[in-house]
């Protein structure tokens, strides 16, 4: 299917012009971004996580320290609900009230459960860093037995999602089209400045070029 089936959770109901199922869409944003927001209840209380992710298909990965109360309430399988945002643009409007953001946002609904077989978690594990910076994953030593047993990793099959965006000038009144103010959008980006070595990095290893060529998918 090319698209994830609306719901009642999902469907887009505020601006719904500016809603998306499309799943390459969902898929790019959960790509591009480097950290997603993890919402969730326990004991009674809400709580919105930012963690790193990564997806596989129709798999998200997360993973962090098996003493972490976000990584066990969703182990025991709390739904959860899973949220990306890209800022594409400041929209400025002549107005105050209609200045605006130009963005891409992802929201996934299901419910996680622990990886237990080792190489299962390892190739997650790899999926995260191949998510942070391709081409780091074959560069690095791998997890070891002991670094295994000392991470929890989840999966999340995506059961539900949907996007949305927004693109475009600031919507102005037609009153305020007349004002000497200037209008527009301010295009924002994420760039890498030069690569700074650990301070007890031997001088001969030099960067690697998957840091000079990095970049946001």
């Amino acid at each position: 299917m090319d698209e994830y089936a609306p719901t009642e959770r999902t469907r887009v109901r505020r601006k719904p012009g500016r809603g998306s199922y499309d799943r390459e869409l969902v898929h790019a944003i959960l790509d591009e971004a480097l950290i997603c927001h993890v919402g969730f209840v326990a004991d009674g209380h809400p709580y919105v996580i930012p963690t790193i992710h990564a997806r596989d298909g129709e798999t998200i990965y997360l993973h962090g320290s098996p003493a972490s109360r976000t990584l066990g309430t969703l182990a025991d399988g709390t739904a959860c609900c899973l949220t990306a945002t890209l800022i594409d643009e400041i929209v400025l409007a002549r107005s105050a009230r209609n200045h605006s953001l130009n963005y891409r946002s992802a929201m996934v609904l299901g419910t996680a459960k622990e990886i237990a077989d080792p190489a299962e978690k390892e190739l997650a594990l790899r999926t995260v860093v191949e998510h942070m910076v391709p081409g780091r994953a074959a560069a690095v030593r791998g997890p070891s037995e002991k670094d295994l047993e000392t991470t929890k990793v989840l999966s999340m099959k995506i059961e539900e999602a949907s996007a949305k965006a927004r693109t475009g000038p600031a919507a102005d009144k037609a009153g305020d089209l007349e004002l000497p103010n200037w209008a527009g959008v301010l295009p924002l980006s994420l760039t890498a400045g030069d690569p700074v070595p650990a301070p007890d990095l031997a001088r001969d290893i030099a960067a690697p070029d998957h840091l000079a060529d990095w970049s946001r998918p």
